[in-house]
């Protein structure tokens, strides 16, 4: 349970019910979080939490652009911490699994939020976070391909969904376990199998 001062600006407490709502996520179904639950965890009423978001819908997008937010910004990081295109998508996946085992209850919401029937904005706000992130692996690895570290034949979109696959793929496999710092162990030996399969002197003989 998060104990904060009651007399919080608006944008620390907007910031904050964003916090409460991750780390509950954490440990339960985000589809089974209330806005009771969430004050609960800030120590407020309800009546406190609802001068900040509309509704439980408005607190979720909170969610989802501080998700986007603080992601972008680690792969872009990432990515320009490094010399060529290849060392930056490995980057690029080692800092989004960092990111995922430091905050699992982010994986759990996106997850959520997609299943969910209809549009909503959450749910959009999932894929504007997921089509800002493929543009962003399409450049990589058109930039990889024209400086030769990667394979010219490779299919570009084919690769950029296979990366956001493989990492999924980690995710999964840790909240099936309940070990999500395994995630990060396993993450240098999965991206290898990925990069032997895109690099130059690879290409297809067909």
């Amino acid at each position: 349970m998060t104990t904060l001062p009651k007399n919080l600006p608006a944008d620390a407490r907007r910031a904050a019910t964003v916090e409460a709502v991750v780390a509950l996520a954490a440990t339960q179904n985000p589809s089974d979080i209330t806005t009771t639950a969430i004050a609960q965890q800030m120590q407020l009423t309800q009546g406190a939490l609802f001068r900040h978001f509309a509704n439980k819908d408005a607190i979720l997008l909170a969610v989802m652009e501080w998700v986007a937010e603080r992601l972008l910004a680690r792969i872009d990081q990432a990515a320009a911490s490094t010399a060529s295109p290849r060392a930056a998508l490995q980057a690029v996946f080692l800092a989004h699994v960092g990111f995922v085992a430091a905050h699992p209850g982010v994986p759990r919401i996106i997850f959520s939020e997609l299943q969910r029937a209809g549009e909503t904005p959450p749910k959009r706000a999932v894929q504007t976070l997921v089509g800002s992130y493929g543009t962003r692996l399409h450049q990589l690895i058109s930039q990889g391909q024209a400086q030769g570290e990667l394979r010219a034949d490779l299919d570009v979109q084919a690769a950029a969904t296979l990366f956001i696959g493989t990492v999924q793929g980690l995710v999964m496999q840790s909240l099936i376990t309940g070990d999500m710092a395994r995630m990060c162990v396993d993450a240098q030996r999965v991206f290898a199998i990925y990069q032997r399969g895109i690099e130059a002197g690879q290409e297809s003989t067909r």
